[in-house]
């Protein structure tokens, strides 16, 4: 039991530092370190148009933060990327458009949900938002909201979503903790979405599956990052086929 508290303790500091890190790693406009209580930034502009799709393969949109993005990582190192490979590997004919911004709130994400949906035949996203809410202590019921509206958009426009969840870091109290988590849970089951609980399974707090920094997942960390977001997402790539 004392290990298994040892354990859960060791992997909340890391998501801690992990979440402050990905903010850290914001790009201009994004969400900065400032404490709960400051006043929010401004919200950054929106993207512009989406890029000329020239591919005709039905689309796979991941809409994150700096986990999507890849900090730290090339581009065919993220995993999105990864993902990509796998479904090319095993015959599938999609193409995977990584719209990951480091820095990115559930509120920026909802912001730009329209341009992210605005590619040609998008069938599925996979939205990965959060972890910058729970660094800033944000209200829960908002980034929930949030999510909510971006699983709307998606779903009124025949779009699949795989939810992906996130853990609050544990400096604003286990109340916090606990419902930042549950928040997830409920998104899933009210609007009946695929859920993956933690995109991090097995990564978090691996000295050898991280970068130098020891928070971003490295090459190894996110090829398992990218297998544990594979099994939720080939039912979805399947049905949708």
């Amino acid at each position: 039991m004392h290990s298994l508290l040892r354990t859960r303790a060791f992997v909340c500091l890391v998501v801690c530092l992990l979440l402050a890190a990905c903010n850290r790693g914001a790009a201009p406009g994004g969400d900065g370190a400032a404490p709960a209580a400051a006043p929010a930034p401004a919200a950054p502009p929106a993207p512009g148009p989406p890029p000329p799709d020239d591919s005709g393969l039905p689309k796979i949109v991941a809409l994150g933060d700096s986990l999507t993005a890849g900090y730290g990582l090339l581009e065919s190192q993220a995993f999105p990327a990864l993902l990509q490979s796998k479904l090319a590997a095993d015959g599938y004919k999609w193409e995977v458009v990584n719209a990951g911004i480091s820095g990115d709130t559930s509120a920026a994400g909802l912001q730009r949900i329209d341009w992210a949906l605005g590619q040609h035949d998008v069938r599925i996203l996979i939205l990965e938002l959060g972890a910058n809410d729970g660094l800033r202590g944000l209200p829960v019921a908002e980034m929930k909201k949030n999510l909510g509206g971006i699983i709307e958009a998606a779903k009124a426009k025949g779009v699949a979503v795989l939810l992906v969840g996130m853990e609050a870091p544990p400096n604003f109290g286990p109340e916090y903790t606990v419902s930042f988590r549950q928040a997830y849970r409920e998104l899933a089951r009210e609007h009946k979405v695929p859920f993956l609980p933690f995109l991090l399974d097995k990564v978090a707090g691996n000295p050898a599956l991280n970068q130098g920094d020891g928070i971003h997942p490295n090459v190894e960390g996110t090829a398992i990052v990218a297998d544990t977001v594979w099994q939720a997402l080939r039912p979805l790539v399947d049905a949708a086929t």
